[in-house]
């Protein structure tokens, strides 16, 4: 017979002695039985809600029921104080309380339910069955002998109280589970383990905490190889192919169908052809139109990577991919992870990166969270498992502000990142620093954003990187989006509103502000890099500045000449040639003579005086001569090489320079005192800080000068 999941299983000689679960049985047991009424109704329950659809079968495995006391038989109520007699008509496939058949061993479904006959001369007197349970038993007892005696008038009341314990049992059972669906369910998963589906297990994954430390100028890669975790080595299977490898003519028919707009360049690199670019598993197809559309294009749907898992709380969502197919770089992701934080009703943050292995970020300040609700949201995150990447939508308009599913080709490697993206404008401004017209041209353009001294020439990185641009939508719609990486890199645009990022390094942090019109995006934007101090009066007013005076004569008579013809200027600057030997903090006593009374001249007229600062600080100069070097070894100040020595390069200096990492806790105290010590010996009133960092150094340089020390 089927087992009842609260025993434990015995022998067939031993069932019939072991099934004492009638309730007159029941009654008669020892007070230390385990066995209770819930295990009664249960064992009941549960053999007819479980056990009841298989009588068709039931006749075939036990044979024909037995018709003896099939006609009227007695059973046992276990919701009255008393038995209850009526008759029943049983089939002959089902015999729930008939008796053992003799043409087999084995005992019907609901033998040892119904209570056995009494012997002869056994005493019909008993101990009230409900003396042993409750004493809320016995006082219901008595209410409805009480009840009974008080006649009909009663039957009214009598009514009302049976409804309420109905619903109070119904409730009570209900929410504890004892006579539920989901109580029978777990029952018979216990009664059949084998059955039971077992839920899959889900991946997990070790938190990934940003890595702060001292960047390695000696070695440029930014990946901690010994922070590996054990997700590769467990799942050696992710190296396995798993993408789609088209045929070459199916293809060309894919690769057809792709507009040029749409032509997301897969061989950004110099020397592209078409058999390299058909090893990527790409496109190759001279385009129609004209200007620096790509040969080389990713087909639809290139599955670089392959959607795993995604969890999602309410002011956040994760989501893991795992490599599909070798990007052709070296150092690939074999799982990348990509979380979306929900950081206010208009600001949403999106940062990709390796699962596995820890990737430098640049230490800046961390952005505050709202930990309320949010309750006006202005965007929401679609992703698709069927698909690589997201969209941002906005929700005013359901217009898809940012689509990266399925567009150009995600590719995440340890020198190499690339993102792309279709906007809902091709109206977009910003990326800079460079020469340009207002507006970006969206026409097949790629600028590079690294920060480097040079004329301001158009098309041209110039001193500052701005990863940011503002897109305005035709009816007046706007949105932000900032990527946060410290690493080289290009952001290239063509017609359609189509982006490509691609950095060296590093994490790719995104940070995408959803607001009204371009004045509330940029001040959203203002506010989330921090605005500008308001500067004094004077700073605002005609500034006079030339590189090369070479002397303090010739910036007295600039200065006199300017101010004889009547052209009003406040202030008055001197860039790097006012120094010795260009190092910060020092003034050439020979060329310029008498600085320090010139600048007292100057405020006597009501003017005032700026001299340039640089980052870069000698380190040729003799020991205990320079105060700027010796007192930032001491800091410890300096930015230091992998072999824990301070970085040495070349600017304006004579020989070598190093450079006061700002990052240190010790750099603001440094450059206090530095110029405070400095204001000592001229009186200026503010500094033109160059905030580049700049190294004049080469490899040829290197080499050349090493092989002149050796021979």
């Amino acid at each position: 017979m089927p087992k009842i999941p609260y025993k434990v299983e015995k022998s067939q000689e031993e069932d019939e002695d072991y099934e004492i679960v009638s309730f007159e049985d029941f009654c008669d047991k020892n007070s230390s039985s385990k066995t209770d009424l819930l295990t009664l109704n249960d064992n009941i329950n549960y053999r007819l809600c479980y056990e009841n659809d298989k009588s068709p079968n039931f006749a075939d495995k036990y044979g024909e029921s037995s018709n003896v006391d099939s006609e009227n038989h007695t059973e046992t109520s276990l919701n009255d104080s008393k038995n209850v007699t009526f008759k029943r008509k049983l089939s002959n496939s089902f015999t729930p309380f008939g008796r053992s058949n003799v043409k087999t061993t084995k005992a019907p479904l609901f033998s040892g339910v119904i209570p056995k006959s009494r012997n002869e001369g056994e005493s019909v007197s008993r101990e009230h069955r409900y003396q042993r349970f409750s004493e809320q038993r016995n006082w219901l007892l008595r209410s409805w002998e009480l009840v009974a005696t008080a006649g009909p008038g009663m039957l009214g009341v009598a009514l009302v109280c049976a409804l309420c314990v109905g619903a109070w049992w119904a409730a009570s059972g209900a929410l504890g589970g004892a006579w539920g669906e989901e109580h029978y369910r777990k029952l018979w998963e216990r009664a059949h383990p084998d059955n039971t589906k077992k839920p899959p297990t889900p991946l997990t994954y070790e938190k990934i905490l940003p890595e702060y430390r001292y960047h390695d100028h000696n070695n440029l890669s930014t990946k901690n190889k010994s922070n590996s975790t054990e997700f590769t080595r467990k799942n050696g299977n992710l190296n396995k192919k798993s993408f789609i490898e088209r045929p070459i003519e199916v293809l060309k028919d894919i690769c057809a169908k792709v507009e040029d707009n749409m032509r997301f360049d897969c061989f950004p690199q110099v020397g592209s052809n078409e058999d390299d670019c058909i090893k990527r598993g790409c496109c190759w197809r001279i385009p129609e139109g004209k200007g620096n559309i790509p040969y080389c294009y990713y087909p639809p749907q290139y599955d670089s990577y392959r959607f795993l898992n995604m969890t999602e709380d309410k002011h956040s969502v994760t989501v893991y991919y795992e490599r599909a197919r070798p990007t052709g770089y070296p150092g690939d992701f074999e799982v990348a992870r990509i979380d979306f934080k929900y950081m206010s009703d208009d600001l949403l943050q999106i940062k990709i990166y390796d699962a596995n292995n820890k990737r430098f970020e640049p230490p800046l300040p961390e952005i505050a969270t709202l930990s309320k609700p949010l309750t006006d949201m202005k965007y929401r995150v679609e992703i698709n498992a069927s698909a690589i990447g997201f969209k941002v939508i906005r929700n005013s308009n359901n217009v898809t502000i940012f689509d990266t599913q399925d567009v150009g080709g995600l590719i995440l490697s340890d020198k190499f990142l690339q993102l792309s993206a279709v906007l809902s404008t091709e109206y977009i401004f910003g990326l800079g620093e460079r020469r340009a017209k207002f507006m970006v041209d969206m026409n097949w353009q790629t600028f590079a954003l690294f920060n480097r001294d040079r004329a301001p020439i158009e098309h041209l990185n110039l001193y500052g990187t701005h990863p940011f641009f503002l897109g305005v939508e035709p009816q007046g719609e706007s949105f932000g989006v900032l990527l946060l990486n410290s690493n080289a890199m290009d952001v290239a645009v063509q017609p359609g509103g189509g982006v490509t990022y691609r950095a060296t390094g590093g994490v790719l942090r995104l940070l995408v502000l959803v607001g009204g019109g371009p004045r509330a995006v940029a001040a959203h934007y203002a506010a989330l890099v921090g605005r500008p101090f308001v500067p004094p009066y004077w700073a605002l007013g005609f500034h006079l500045c030339k590189f090369d005076y070479k002397s303090l004569n010739v910036t007295r008579e600039v200065w006199k000449k300017n101010r004889d013809a009547g052209i009003p200027f406040d202030v008055q600057w001197n860039d790097i040639d006012y120094m010795k030997n260009r190092n910060d903090f020092t003034y050439d006593e020979e060329n310029f003579a008498g600085l320090p009374a010139f600048v007292n001249e100057l405020h006597r007229e009501g003017m005032h005086y700026m001299i340039i600062i640089d980052p870069g600080v000698s380190a040729s100069e003799k020991p205990g001569s320079y105060p700027p070097y010796d007192r930032g070894l001491e800091m410890n100040v300096f930015v230091r090489n992998s072999t824990d020595q301070p970085f040495v390069g070349k600017v304006w200096n004579k020989e070598t320079t190093v450079f006061p990492d700002f990052t240190h806790p010790n750099a603001t105290q440094y450059w206090l005192d530095m110029m405070t010590d400095f204001h000592k010996k001229i009186k200026y009133d503010g500094a033109w800080i160059v905030s580049k960092l700049l190294n004049y150094l080469n490899i040829k340089y290197l080499i050349a000068k090493r092989f002149f020390i050796k021979n």
